[in-house]
């Protein structure tokens, strides 16, 4: 039986996503739909509060498997490969808990689309990010290029596909940090356990108040999160939190 092509590892508050689709975790529509359940699941689970998203092997993801593509001559085909497509990126950056990638090798692609979709983004040393789509007479993901890049590098990686490397990510204040191979997990893993460390619900509010002050002018976003900050502090674990700040004690928390 071969293995599943998305892994789950769920500890400590802690869902460690891993795309495993050897050799380059090329997303096909299979894979798309196990993420979509699995970021929907997380969305709901009691026990994740934060999650990890990362490639096996050396590479994060190399795209879209191009062998996948939809038929022309089948209707409905590319209606359904494009949903599931934008399905994919939206059950990760609507998903209920934040999610981090830990980019260890190339994101291309439908892989820079993934990581564009995550919350906090740390990179591997060794990685690098492109949208080649015009390379195979294609022309698809500036959105995806615009959430992370000014007007000026959007473009030009648009018309041309050239890639950036981790370090220019870095530069461009893109990625957090640009890290070993070998420590890039374990990095990610401790920033996840932090969160995870936080009042559950805070942490549920602080999601989607950053996904709607994304979208809302700087006057309406200020209101906007000062009705939910008044309605969190209303919580039990809003005052457990205060309670054992103000105690010096760890906080116990009930997700409510």
């Amino acid at each position: 039986m071969s293995e599943p092509s998305v892994l789950l590892e769920v500890a400590d508050g802690v869902a460690l996503v891993t795309l495993n689709r050897p050799p380059v975790n090329a997303l096909n529509r299979a894979m798309r739909r196990e993420l979509v359940a699995i970021f929907d699941a997380i969305s709901e689970r009691d026990d994740v509060r934060c999650a990890v998203l990362t490639g096996a092997g050396s590479v994060f993801c190399a795209g879209a498997d191009l062998k996948d593509r939809p038929s022309a001559d089948v209707p409905g085909d590319f209606l359904e490969h494009n949903r599931i497509t934008r399905e994919t990126g939206n059950a990760i950056k609507e998903c209920a808990k934040p999610v981090i990638a830990a980019v260890n090798g190339t994101a291309l692609g439908a892989g820079m689309g993934l990581a564009a979709a995550c919350d906090i983004l740390y990179a591997s040393s060794n990685a690098t990010f492109g949208m080649p789509e015009i390379n195979v007479g294609l022309a698809g993901g500036a959105s995806m290029l615009k959430t992370l890049l000014g007007r000026s590098t959007m473009r030009r990686m648009f018309f041309t596909g050239q890639r950036l490397t981790a370090q220019e990510m870095l530069q461009r204040n893109v990625v957090e940090e640009v890290l070993a191979p070998e420590a890039l997990l374990p990095k990610a893993m401790e920033m996840a356990r932090e969160i995870a460390s936080k009042a559950p619900l805070a942490v549920i509010y602080a999601k989607r108040a950053a996904n709607m002050v994304d979208l809302m002018p700087q006057r309406d976003a200020y209101r906007f999160e000062q009705e939910f900050t008044m309605a969190l502090a209303k919580t039990d674990d809003a005052k457990e939190a205060r309670m054992a700040f103000l105690e010096k004690r760890a906080p116990v928390f009930k997700g409510r």
